[in-house]
């Protein structure tokens, strides 16, 4: 799914570019108004990230223009919290309104609630970790191109997390929050959700002749969290 980042701040947009490809988007970007409604016509995007404060022509005008011909959704992005503001930019058409600053999971909860209010439902990308595979949409992993293991909700997602993050230590807290959110979670069933993980992770490698005991994968820091050690067929 493609989305057209529409920023003059190029390390704004660097850091939007990088959320969003992360969740799998493929990712296309304009730094002037102008430039925007050009990239736009080209590469018909199924999303627009625009911000208001634009040289040549601002946000406000890149989506009038836009929604006269399109209804393609367009998240407005800014520093600007003045209610009037907030008004005149849905009245022109946007579908919602975030201002700076922003963390990376409101921006895409937000591009996701567009796109599934616009009947655009994003597919999740298929995740990559060294020889690691992870297809959300199937639950399945594998390893190095060996047979598929099905993986429950919650393995799924906690893989998925894992992976978004490999190479790095997340935290406990961090963990829980993401895979089990509002209903709650706690240490004790953070622990054996990893004890299965592991478990299906070994048998993916196992059947792509990986000694899986000398890959451990999930690595538990002591004190602190989880992290995913990037594994291969080497």
């Amino acid at each position: 799914m493609k989305v057209l980042v529409v920023d003059d701040d190029l390390v704004l947009s660097d850091v939007v570019t990088f959320t969003l490809e992360r969740e799998g988007f493929n990712v296309v970007r304009a730094f002037d108004g102008e430039a925007a409604l050009q990239v736009w016509e080209v590469e018909q995007p199924d999303l627009i990230v625009l911000d208001v404060n634009l040289p040549k022509l601002d946000g406000f005008s890149v989506c009038q223009r836009i929604r006269r011909q399109s209804d393609t959704p367009i998240l407005l992005l800014t520093v600007r919290s003045d209610e009037d503001d907030i008004i005149r930019g849905l009245n022109l058409g946007g579908d919602d309104y975030i201002t700076k600053p922003f963390s990376p999971r409101q921006l895409i909860a937000r591009a996701q609630a567009v796109l599934r209010r616009a009947g655009r439902t994003p597919v999740p990308a298929v995740r990559q970790a060294g020889d690691l595979q992870l297809d959300p949409s199937r639950r399945e992993v594998r390893l190095a191109g060996g047979e598929p293991i099905s993986l429950t909700p919650l393995e799924s997602q906690l893989l998925d997390y894992l992976m978004l993050n490999a190479g790095h230590v997340l935290t406990t807290d961090a963990i829980i929050e993401r895979v089990w959110g509002a209903e709650g979670g706690d240490r004790d069933a953070l622990r054996q959700l990893v004890r299965r993980l592991r478990s299906k992770i070994a048998q993916a490698a196992n059947l792509s002749g990986v000694d899986a005991a000398e890959a451990p994968f999930v690595e538990t820091v002591p004190g602190l969290g989880y992290g995913l050690i990037v594994p291969t067929a080497d």
